[in-house]
Formats: C-alpha cells, structure tokens, sequence
C-alpha cells in the first residue's frame, strides 16, 4: 500500500497557450508526451486486485514494456496509423498494450466488456481494425472474425481458436528500445464510438493534440496534484474513463489507481480507504449506490475532491459526500467529442462556491453559450436554449467530424462553422453558470453510459417475433436512467412474462449486458410522426404519468 498525504498548495495551471505549444506541435508524438518524458522512476499506475493487492507501473517499465509491445505488432503488420481494438479490463496488460499502440503512431480503439458480438463487430468494423488484443475471458466474444486476435493469457483461454497468439509469448520474443513515433498534433491516436438517435454509432477519432484539453482537465477541472492518491472509477472502455483515468495522468505525469475488478460500493469503499484516496473521480451513479449502503462506510475515508461526470448529480449526493468524506461532489459536464469544457472546476485559481444545479462554467480555452431553440442567437438570460460551443474562440476544442460520416458531422456544426451544437438544453444565469435540463435527442445515460435506443432497437428488430419497437430511458434512483422498450410483436404471439424475459435475454446475448430493457411493455403500436419517425417523447410522457 502506497500512502499519501496531499498537500494544500496548487501550482499555477498552464494556460491555454501554454498547453498548446506543448501539445499542438509538428513534433507531437503521443508516446513521448505520456511516457517518455517523465521520470522513469514515478510510478503511473497502481493497478488494485480484488483483494486490495497492488502492483505498482513506474514510468520506466511503461516504457520499456510498450517498446517490446510496439515491435510485435509491428511484427504483425501494424503500422502508423492503424486501427487496434482492445477488448481488455484495467490491467497491467492493457496500459502496456495501449502504449505499444501510441508508441508505433497507430490507434487505440476501446471495446467495452460488457459488449456482446453484434456490437463489437460493428466497431471493429467500422473501424476497420487490423488487430485485436482480447482478455482471455473476453475471447468467446470474437465469434467470427478474419482479424488477428492477440489473447493475454492465451494458455487459461478457453475461447481460444486456431491461429491466436499469445500476448506475453509475441511480446517475450521482442527486444525493447523501440522510439516513439513522431506523428505531429493532428495523427488520430483513439478512436471511439458513440451513440445516437438513429442510425449506427458514429467515430470520433482523438487526435494527439486533445492532449492539451485532457492535460488541463486533470491539472485545473480535478486539481490532481503530485502527491494526491487519485482514483478514477470510470471504465476505460468509454471516454471519460479513458481519456482521465489513463490519458490525462499520463499527460500529467500524476499517479492513477485501476482497479482490476469488478466494482461494488463495497469494495468502492475499501480501496478508498486502504490505498487512502485524496482525489476521486466517477459517475454519479457510484456515489449514489455508495450512498445507498452508507451504513457500512468507513469513517475514516476523507477526501481532499470528490468529482462526477457522466449524467447530472442530484443534490442529495452532494450533502451525503460533504457529511460522509468531507467534501462535496462536483458536477462537470463534457462529451466523447470534446472531453470535459464545461465544470465546477476544483483547482483553487478558479474554484468558487457551488450553485446548487448547476454544471459549472467553461474551462479557460472554451467558449461557450446557450442559444435560443429556433435560431444560432444567445438565448435570454434564464430562458432554456441549446448548449453550443463557440468554435473560433474555443482552442482548445480538437473534434472536427465524424469518421467518414459527413451528414452526421453537418448536423452538428452552424453552417458558418461558428457553432457546435451539443445536443443538449439548458439554461444560462446572469454570472455565466450552466444548468442542464435535458438532451434535446434521446440518448440513454444509464450509470454513466450513454445509450443510443437505436442500437438497443435494432437488436430488438432481429428477434423473429418483433415487429418493431421503442426504447427509452426512464428515471431510476441510483442509475440515473435504466432501459424500457415498448414492443410490437407478431400476430398470434403472446406478451406476457415469459416473452419479456426472452427479449431481454436476447438484448444482453445480441448486444450488451449492461443495456437491456429492465421492462418490456408490449403494444399494438407505436406512436409516429406523419413520415413514420417514432416519437419517443410521447412514450417518455406517458410513462412518467404512470409513475
């Protein structure tokens, strides 16, 4: 167990300016920005066994695992620019993977476990991926691919197929000393997929100078210092995960805890107060299942931040962190397209006094405002309008598109290209504060995750006695939102109990097991506009009547 202490005095944050002539560079190289530069010394991971065991990652052996992990995939054919696909856990095994991968200038492109085939296949293919690195356990998945498939921990797979390789035995056979690629700020190093309405999920590729932005989250949004314990409790698989449990802290050179298990409020508890957490950082809906068993929480867990992205934060979280570790909860607001820009930021040059609802104010490099619902003009004060970024005036902003999605890319900026349109509502207050009401599409955020009905729909379609259906989210206590579907089944076949289990059966097998409909209601129809679009919102409506 690494013990520490974190002091009380915050170094000045880099500017934006000071960011980007770091990271906005013809030099840029990912490897050297996350690894190389830093102490060889310092550790960079602690990854924690469910047993609170852990191992400590020093920047040093980061590097010189990444280097022999570099030069196998080159020696499977990956070159600058690829695509890998990981289908792995918090482990020691994925940080090297994913340096490897940033080392030889391809890119990372995260699976999430709890996915079933139908999804990964669509991500593995519309990402074109060259190879994919699977956890042993995660294997069975890959049920028919041409794509080399690496497997950590080839020899206790029992998905194993012919033709896998093992990861230790290909990285075993390299040499280390590999250079990191030079690619410069504009070379994708991740590429992740996300939902929508309609239609398949989209690509958002990272390029290396969104750097800048993750580094300025970690430094001024979070107040990560040098000697803070942070723990970020997002999963890797997804962006904020991703980009600040692994991205960020590396960028920074700050230390971060993974956790290599399953999570539960129970141990949740446990290693914040073993390996003396000071900076914690995860999705509401944590906080709010530690909430609901806070009659075996320790009392001598003590936070110096407590932050939360992901979905909104409701207030009775915010008392219960300030009573239980002795510091409030902080919303932030951001998106898989830009990381986090709009926050109740922590670091003490910016922090003020939380208002009650509100996400926050854009972070330095941002700009941002709420424009009316039916034209590209700022919205009265106090009047709910669109959340928009202003792009000229926002450089720390990286997004410019979709990956090989024009239409889908068009839709979210002005046609003058002044304007991001989020896709979400909310109102602005006279001092320039931020107060979600909604999504303006119909997006699922269920424990952090965002879901897009359609996807959820259309796994649903291929079930042989649905005709079509609907999904929705709906409020939930501790995750935020959970997954409804309204169905049409085929004439002749009933709706009862043993029907509802099937579906949501053949959710979890065809698509994720986190994203299947809690309920099924079965209908005649489905309530469309003149042109046959569904209109969720009604559905939304109805059911809140019921409850």
């Amino acid at each position: 167990m690494t013990e520490n202490t974190a002091s009380n005095t915050a170094s000045t944050p880099l500017s934006p300016e000071e960011l980007l002539a770091i990271y906005d560079v013809p030099g840029a190289s990912a490897a050297e920005f996350l690894c190389d530069r830093h102490d060889p010394d310092a550790v960079a991971f602690t990854v924690i066994d469910p047993d609170l065991s852990g191992r400590d990652i020093t920047y040093g052996e980061l590097r010189t695992e990444s280097e022999k992990v570099a030069a196998a995939l080159a020696a499977l054919g990956v070159s600058e620019g690829d695509r890998v696909a990981t289908l792995m856990s918090k482990s020691a095994d994925l940080v090297f993977t994913l340096m490897g991968i940033w080392r030889l200038g391809a890119v990372h492109m995260p699976l999430f476990t709890a996915f079933a085939w139908p999804a990964i296949e669509m991500r593995i293919t519309g990402g074109d991926a060259r190879v994919i690195v699977s956890d042993a356990d995660q294997r069975g998945k890959l049920e028919s691919t041409s794509v080399p498939v690496v497997v950590a921990g080839l020899a206790d797979c029992p998905g194993a197929r012919e033709g896998d390789l093992d990861l230790a035995t290909i990285v075993a056979a390299q040499e280390p000393g590999r250079p990191a690629a030079v690619t410069g700020p504009d070379a994708g190093m991740v590429m992740l997929f996300t939902s929508g309405t309609t239609g398949t999920p989209k690509g958002v590729v990272v390029p290396v100078r969104a750097l800048a932005a993750f580094h300025q989250y970690i430094e001024t949004g979070l107040d990560v210092r040098a000697d803070d314990v942070f723990w970020n409790g997002a999963d890797p698989g997804w962006a904020y995960g991703l980009y600040y449990g692994i991205l960020g802290p590396l960028a920074v050179g700050r230390r971060s805890l993974l956790l290599h298990a399953r999570y539960t409020p129970e141990l949740a508890f446990a290693v914040l107060q073993y390996y003396r957490v000071t900076n914690f950082a995860a999705a509401p809906t944590v906080y709010r299942t530690m909430r609901a068993k806070r009659d075996i929480a320790p009392a001598d867990v003590k936070l110096r931040r407590a932050s939360a992205a992901g979905e909104p934060l409701t207030p009775e979280v915010i008392e219960w962190s300030t009573e239980q570790f002795g510091v409030e909860v902080r919303d932030q607001y951001g998106q898989t397209e830009h990381g986090m820009f709009i926050i109740n930021p922590w670091h003490d040059s910016l922090r003020e006094d939380v208002r009650p609802g509100s996400m926050g104010v854009p972070l330095p490099g941002w700009s941002c405002t709420v424009l009316a619902a039916d034209s590209d003009e700022p919205a009265p004060v106090g009047e709910l309008g669109r959340v928009a970024i202003d792009v000229p005036a926002s450089p720390l902003m990286w997004f410019t598109g979709y990956h090989e999605a024009p239409e889908k890319t068009a839709e979210r900026f002005s046609a003058d290209g002044r304007w991001y349109y989020t896709g979400d509502a909310a109102k602005l207050d006279a001092d320039g504060h931020f107060y979600f009401s909604s999504r303006d599409d119909d997006v699922i955020i269920m424990s952090g995750y965002r879901i897009g009905p359609f996807d959820v729909e259309s796994v649903l379609a291929k079930h042989p006695d649905v005709l079509e259906s609907a999904v929705i989210g709906v409020p939930d206590e501790l995750a935020g939102e959970v997954l409804e579907a309204y169905v049409v089944l085929r004439e002749g076949v009933d709706g009862g109990p043993e029907a509802e289990s099937a579906l949501q059966k053949w959710v979890k097998t065809e698509f994720a097991a986190h994203a299947f409909p809690r309920k099924v209601h079965f209908v005649r129809e489905l309530p469309k506009t003149p042109s046959g679009k569904i209109q969720r919102f009604l559905l939304r409506k109805e059911r809140s009547g019921q409850a």
